[in-house]
């Protein structure tokens, strides 16, 4: 995903009031953002650390930019614009890049499904291969000697999503969560087990059911920031509870 014009530089200061994140530009200005991450945002609030912005021309926006790069706690970049891992996800399928992806003619995005009323970031359908249901995770919580984890807060919604996931395996079609690791200088991705148990517990059983995960990590600059490798995730998953 090119990214024009460039993100601009500036050196973070705080989080607040969930939405809202105060930085300060080369020239000493001290600019609000909008934080458009949802999550605790854990090992990635570093006071005086460097971070980078977009600016908006939408004379309708409150704050005229949103936050994008911040640089964890142990110096590698994450992005924390979670608007950003589905057009990240989708580039790399529609180019051919993710092996177990390749062969599906049609992509359609946020399609309504399940009986919980949850939609999937990626629907992806071929007349052959059938439907195969994508749901984008994005992965920032950098716990350091290479090692990305996820979820960094409890997520009742994740949770509700691997349950919609294990009923699309039940009715015969392909079901993948895709984690999107938008987080330099990582090599394996695992679950937060101690952040979020319930979650960690579904996921284990959503992968005995037949879901899929895949892992992949993100190249990311001020004016690119693309999915460039896989990643290996979940070797530590715990077992499902019997």
């Amino acid at each position: 995903m090119k990214i024009a014009p460039p993100l601009f530089p500036a050196t973070f200061e705080k989080r607040y009031k969930r939405f809202f994140a105060d930085v300060r530009t080369p020239s000493g200005e001290l600019l609000t953002l909008h934080c458009p991450n949802t999550g605790s945002m854990k090992n990635c609030l570093v006071e005086g650390s460097p971070c980078w912005y977009s600016l908006s021309d939408n004379p309708k926006r409150k704050l005229p930019g949103t936050l994008e790069i911040v640089t964890s706690s142990q110096g590698n970049l994450a992005g924390v614009n979670t608007s950003r891992p589905n057009y990240l996800v989708r580039e790399v399928i529609e180019a051919d890049l993710v092996p177990e992806l390749q062969g599906y003619s049609q992509i359609r995005t946020e399609v309504r499904y399940g009986e919980e009323k949850s939609r999937i970031d990626l629907l992806l359908e071929d007349r052959s291969l059938g439907q195969c249901y994508v749901e984008v995770k994005n992965v920032t919580l950098d716990m350091g000697d290479g090692l990305a984890t996820f979820p960094d807060a409890v997520t009742s919604r994740g949770t509700k999503h691997l349950r919609e996931l294990m009923a699309m395996v039940a009715a015969g079609h392909r079901a993948v969560l895709f984690f999107c690791v938008q987080l330099t200088g990582v090599q394996r991705m695992e679950v937060a087990a101690e952040i979020d148990p319930g979650y960690a517990a579904t996921l284990s059983e959503a992968v005995a059911a037949g879901v899929e995960v895949i892992a992949w990590r993100a190249s990311i600059g001020a004016d690119q920031i693309v999915l460039d490798q896989p990643i290996s995730c979940l070797q530590d998953l715990p077992g499902p509870e019997l």
